[in-house]
């Protein structure tokens, strides 16, 4: 993929102290964090290395990445070193794709308790996938599955769901054999919505009474108990979406799709147009209008109010293991797995073996010196930026 023109770390150096300064009365500091990490990853700040083609000889210097699971430039490399520690995970049957969404009514306690709501909406999605799989009326079988969080739309605008990746089939209570699903389905949705909602308000109903819930500016009117309860009532007159995409294929096609959605952002740099006169235009997919791409412009205040509200707390896991692949059993799990259906763990990481070439021959550029920021700076001959990629991993 070409290089962007334009990146979000250019809309930040421009407008993000401004911006900064007009909000931070109801700014975290992760937000600052997330700021600063972004103007800085590879740049001179952060250090680099030089790195020497094996073949050919040729040198260049590589700037650091920030590493922050916010900053677009960085999951490149995460998501490869990710993916290729999941290889040997995946079982020779075809996967489902079920994504669990919180209704709209939920976004403002949502962005007020991220951290309490955002891990129940983990638990109560996977609860009910355990719950209802178990179920020997649907698939009577212990199943195991990987979720991975979003928290935006297409537009930027907060969205919180969880994909869930789930092997079609799952051991018998006994462990004795392989219990395959239906080919069409994994389990009926309309039953996956309804005991998804009764899990979730459940759990709110909890939070509420051990007083863990925040309630700030217009969530104010939700402290006390019968409004509380009328909110909740609000939630269950109305159907909560839960969507299952078809079946798809085995190992590689399964690697592929999670390539798509694991170790994502807000919003990449690729899907940036333009940043004029204090305005930010981008593509979108409004999936409301039949999945037509537009643009949208909006200022470039709005722009960072959007892209920092899916800044996640500090510590909050967005990628989670549940059943059979949790990890205290997942390779037990695993291994009994492969027995029943005769397969072999998968050897090949071919995700994890991806190196920087050279741009003049294409050799492997291999690092012979790490660079501190002071010999960046005081030295600009040597150490003109190589361009072509930047690695992620530094001293």
């Amino acid at each position: 993929m070409s290089r962007p023109t334009l990146e979000v770390a250019d809309i930040v150096r421009a407008a993000g102290n401004r911006f900064w300064e007009k909000n931070r009365s109801h700014l975290a500091w992760t937000h600052r964090k997330v700021l600063d990490a972004i103007v800085r990853c590879r740049t001179a700040a952060l250090g680099g290395h030089l790195d020497q083609c094996t073949r050919c000889g040729h040198q260049a210097v590589s700037y650091n990445s920030c590493r922050n699971r916010h900053c677009p430039k960085c999951q490149g490399n995460a998501r490869a070193k990710w993916l290729g520690a999941r290889s040997d995970e995946l079982l020779p049957v075809p996967y489902f794709h079920i994504v669990f969404t919180l209704p709209h009514e939920l976004s403002a306690l949502t962005l007020q308790n991220k951290r309490l709501l955002y891990d129940l909406l983990f638990r109560a999605g996977a609860a009910t996938m355990l719950e209802l799989a178990r179920d020997p009326r649907h698939l009577g079988a212990h199943v195991g599955f990987l979720g991975v969080l979003h928290t935006w739309g297409q537009n930027l605008q907060h969205h919180p769901h969880v994909h869930y990746i789930v092997p079609a089939g799952g051991l018998a209570p006994d462990g004795s054999r392989w219990i395959d699903s239906s080919r069409r389905f994994f389990l009926p949705v309309h039953a996956l919505s309804r005991v998804f909602r009764g899990k979730f308000v459940a759990g709110l109903k909890q939070l509420f009474a051990q007083d863990k819930l925040q309630f700030h500016g217009s969530q104010q009117q939700l402290i006390t108990p019968r409004c509380f309860a009328s909110f909740l009532r609000q939630l269950f007159r109305q159907d909560w979406v839960v969507y299952a995409k078809p079946p798809f294929g085995g190992a590689e096609h399964v690697l592929n799709y999670l390539a798509r959605y694991t170790h994502r952002v807000a919003i990449s740099n690729h899907r940036l147009v333009a940043f004029e006169n204090g305005h930010v235009s981008f593509r979108w997919k409004d999936y409301a209008h039949g999945d037509k791409k537009k643009v949208m412009t909006v200022s470039s205040d709005e722009f960072l109010r959007r892209f920092l509200i899916h800044a996640l707390p500090k510590g909050l896991v967005r990628i989670r293991h549940f059943g059979l692949f949790a990890n205290r059993r997942r390779s037990d799990a695993l291994q009994r797995c492969r027995e029943l259906l005769g397969a072999t763990a998968c050897t090949d990481h071919p995700a994890q073996n991806a190196q920087m070439r050279c741009p003049a021959c294409s050799g492997v550029m291999l690092v012979v010196e790490r660079m501190t920021c002071a010999q960046l700076y005081f030295n600009p001959v040597r150490t003109q930026p190589n361009q072509q990629r930047s690695r992620a991993d530094s001293s």
